[in-house]
């Protein structure tokens, strides 16, 4: 049975599935299924390096903004083994952002293995 690897959209997709999803349980499985074993993930708030410390920051990350909502405004843009996307966060149903970011990942074998992020716009 031959399996095809994802496109960058799908990925990002379920990168944000895995920051969306409050279940921790279920959210440390999307972790291990997006994340390759040793990937590393960097913004402007914190830098972390293997799942478990990716789903900690993500939980993290989850308290401080409980009720949000992250979302893709636009397909990601994508080559060789890299992929960048803007992405927003909001209350649901609400379509003004409070924050905007940018992330870049570097991709391997089908999952992310680097994340390089950026914010856009923070709130206060």
């Amino acid at each position: 049975m031959t399996t095809t690897a994802p496109t960058a959209a799908d990925l990002a997709r379920r990168y944000l599935d895995v920051w969306n999803e409050t279940d921790p349980q279920r959210r440390r499985q999307l972790v291990s299924e997006v994340f390759a074993p040793g990937a590393a993930y960097t913004d402007p708030l914190g830098a972390v390096a293997g799942q478990d410390e990716i789903d900690g920051f993500i939980g993290g990350a989850q308290a401080q903004f409980a009720g949000l909502v992250f979302s893709l405004p636009a397909e990601p843009d994508a080559h060789h083994d890299l992929a960048r996307f803007q992405w927003h966060l909001s209350a649901p149903g609400n379509p003004e952002p409070i924050a905007i970011g940018f992330d870049v990942v570097e991709i391997a074998g089908g999952r992310i293995a680097k994340v390089h992020g950026f914010l856009d716009k923070i709130p206060g």
